[in-house]
C-alpha cells in the first residue's frame, strides 16, 4: 500500500503539489479564523426563567411563582432537569436539555409555555422572562466609570448610573456577538412622591386616587392629521411629565371647583431605587461597573475586539471628565493561555528532535 502512494506521488508530482498547497492554505486561514478561548465551555444546554417580585417573601415566591413555573416546563419534550432557587424578590428556574435540540429550540419551547406560567402567577406578583443566551464564561469585558482629577465633585453616582444606561449600555448593544450588558452600583434614577396623610385626610382625598391621576396623567395619544396647503400637521396629544414640576402640577380631583393638585398633598423629589449593594473600585469610592456578555458558543476574540473598537467611540463623545476603565479583559487571558500553548508545543517538537 505504501509503495503504490508512492508510486502514484512520483508519477503525478503536480496533483501532489497542488494537494499539499491546498492543505498549507486551509491551515493558514484556520491559524487566523479559528475560535480561540481561555477555556473551554462546558456549560450544559440550560435556559434559566427568571422572575422578580419586590412584595413577596421567599416562601411566597416559591408558592406563587417558583411551583407553577416548574409545572409548566416539567412536560416540555428534551428536558432532562430542573432545578430552581427561591430568594426574596426573585424566583429563578433553570430548565437543562438534551443536547442535541441545540440552544434555540429550547427557548422556543419555553417561550410557548411561559404565556401559561403567567396566566396561573396572581396578577401583579410578577412575569417570568427568559434569561440571556449565555453562559458562565460570558463574561468577556468588564469596565468601570472614573472621574479625572478636579471632576469628583461634577458628577454624582446618580449621574455616572445614567450616563451608563443611557448612553454607554445603548451604544454597546448591537455588537455582533453581544448578548447583554448589566449594570452595577451607582443609583437608579426615579421620582419619588412622598404624601403626607394630614394633607391627604383633611382634603378628602384617597391614596388611590393619588395613584391613579399619577398613572394617568403620564400618556402620550396620538390623533389624526389636518391638511393644510399642501401640508399635512399630526395631531398629538404629548402628556408625558418631564420634570418635578410636571408632577407636582397633575391635577388628582376637584372639590367644589378648585383643582387638588399633587403639591397640595404631597412633595416631589429626585430619588433613586432601593439597591442591594454597591461598586468600589481602587479605594476611591463608589463607581460603576459595566459587564460585557458574549452571546453562547460565540467567537470571544472578534467579539472582544469590536467590544475595544465601540468603546474607544464611546470615549469620544462621554462628558467632559468621564472615562472608561477597562478591569476584566478576556483577551488578556487568552493571549496568555495561548502563548503557554505555543511554548509547551515548541519544547515538545524540540525534545522530539533530541
Amino acid at each position: 500500500m505504501l509503495e503504490k502512494i508512492i508510486d502514484f506521488s512520483i508519477r503525478n508530482k503536480l496533483i501532489v503539489i497542488l494537494f499539499t498547497l491546498t492543505v498549507a492554505a486551509f491551515g493558514l486561514y484556520a491559524v487566523f479564523h479559528i475560535p480561540v478561548g481561555a477555556v473551554p465551555d462546558i456549560t450544559n444546554n440550560q435556559v434559566q426563567v427568571i422572575t422578580t417580585s419586590d412584595n413577596l417573601s421567599t416562601q411566597e415566591i416559591e408558592q406563587y411563582i417558583t411551583a407553577p413555573v416548574e409545572m409548566e416546563m416539567a412536560n416540555l419534550p428534551g428536558v432532562k432537569e430542573i432545578r430552581s432557587v427561591s430568594k426574596f424578590g426573585i424566583s429563578l428556574v433553570t430548565i437543562v436539555f438534551d443536547e442535541k435540540l441545540g440552544t434555540y429550540l429550547p427557548r422556543q419551547l419555553i417561550a410557548e409555555k411561559i404565556k401559561s406560567a403567567t396566566a396561573k402567577i396572581p396578577e401583579g406578583f410578577g412575569e417570568p422572562e427568559m434569561g440571556p443566551i449565555t453562559t458562565g464564561l460570558g463574561e468577556i469585558y468588564q469596565y468601570t466609570l472614573d472621574l479625572k482629577e478636579g471632576y469628583e465633585d461634577k458628577y454624582t453616582a446618580t449621574d455616572l448610573r445614567t450616563i451608563q444606561d443611557w448612553v454607554i449600555k445603548r451604544r454597546l448593544s448591537g455588537i455582533n456577538g453581544v448578548v447583554e450588558i448589566n449594570s452595577w452600583g451607582g443609583f437608579l434614577k426615579q421620582y419619588e412622591v412622598a404624601i403626607e396623610p394630614t394633607r391627604l385626610a383633611s382634603l378628602g382625598v384617597t391614596l388611590m386616587e393619588v395613584f391613579d391621576a399619577l398613572e394617568a396623567n403620564n400618556h402620550i395619544s396620538g390623533g389624526a392629521y389636518i391638511e393644510k396647503t399642501n401640508q399635512s400637521y399630526f395631531i398629538r396629544g404629548d402628556g408625558q411629565v418631564g420634570s418635578v414640576a410636571d408632577i407636582e402640577a397633575i391635577v388628582v380631583k376637584q372639590t367644589q371647583g378648585v383643582p387638588v393638585c399633587i403639591r397640595d398633598l404631597a412633595s416631589v423629589q429626585e430619588g433613586h431605587a432601593n439597591r442591594y449593594g454597591a461598586i468600589t473600585a481602587n479605594g476611591k469610592g463608589e463607581t460603576i461597573l459595566g459587564q460585557v456578555m458574549m452571546l453562547k458558543n460565540a467567537n470571544s476574540k472578534e467579539v472582544i475586539n469590536a467590544v475595544k473598537e465601540r468603546v474607544a467611540e464611546i470615549q469620544e463623545n462621554l462628558p467632559e471628565g468621564v472615562t472608561i476603565t477597562p478591569i476584566v479583559d478576556r483577551s488578556d487571558l487568552v493571549a496568555k493561555t495561548t502563548l503557554t500553548v505555543v511554548e509547551n508545543l515548541i519544547l515538545g517538537a524540540i525534545i522530539v528532535f533530541l
